[in-house]
Formats: structure tokens, C-alpha cells, sequence
């Protein structure tokens, strides 16, 4: 992980979100929590860097609420926000991440209200 580049980006994610902290990890890393407000409430998310970061994309957890049986999440609990080889290390960051992920949130607010999720979905 460049921990050089997370704190860049985190720096500069707290230029665009109200909240968004950066906290270590027991393994030496270190992982991001942001609160996200919607029409229907208030999320907070833990954002997770792998080993290869940048070369391969954060995974996002939803901790509050609780989110079960929601689409568009992978068997580790981590949302699909992006499809994985559409990550562009060149492009992509925290700001990003957080706001795709506050997208997902709505998207997952409109299938429960209506039952199905709105826009695009790619397979994989």
C-alpha cells in the first residue's frame, strides 16, 4: 500500500466530504470511515486499501445501519460500486471511491423502496 498516496488523498477527500477520518490498522496499514447523509438517513463507511493499492481498488463496508440482502455486493460484505476492471489507479481516489459509494447508497435506497436497481449493472 502507498500510504504516502492515501494520506494525499485523504487530505484532499476532506476538502469534498464532511467527514472523513483515516485510522490505523493492527497489521501497520491504515483504513478510512466516512459518514455519508441521504434523503432517507445516515450512513458510515469503512474503506479498506489492499496491499496493492493503488494498483487495485479499495472495498467499501457499509457499517451503520446494517445493510443485508442488498444486490450489488460481493460475499465479503463489500459493496460493487465499481466494476473492478474499470479501476484506473492513474484516475481513481478516496474523493472518488466516496462519492461512487454514496451513489450505491442511493441506488440501494431506491431498491427498497421500488424493489428493483436503478441504472446499468454489469456482470461479474
Amino acid at each position: 500500500m502507498d500510504i504516502n498516496r492515501v494520506q494525499r488523498e485523504f487530505a484532499e477527500a476532506q476538502k469534498t466530504f464532511a467527514y472523513v477520518e483515516l485510522h490505523p490498522t493492527s497489521d501497520g496499514k491504515v483504513y478510512a470511515r466516512t459518514a455519508l447523509q441521504t434523503t432517507v438517513g445516515t450512513y458510515v463507511l469503512s474503506i479498506r486499501f489492499p496491499e496493492s493499492y493503488p494498483n487495485e481498488m479499495p472495498r467499501v463496508f457499509v457499517d451503520t445501519p446494517p445493510i443485508s440482502n442488498a444486490p450489488h455486493r460481493y460475499q465479503g460484505g463489500h459493496i460493487c460500486y465499481l466494476h473492478p476492471s474499470m479501476w484506473n489507479p492513474g484516475i481513481h481516489h478516496l474523493t472518488f471511491v466516496i462519492g461512487r459509494a454514496a451513489k450505491w447508497l442511493n441506488k440501494y435506497e431506491i431498491w427498497r423502496y421500488r424493489g428493483t436497481w436503478p441504472g446499468a449493472e454489469i456482470k461479474h
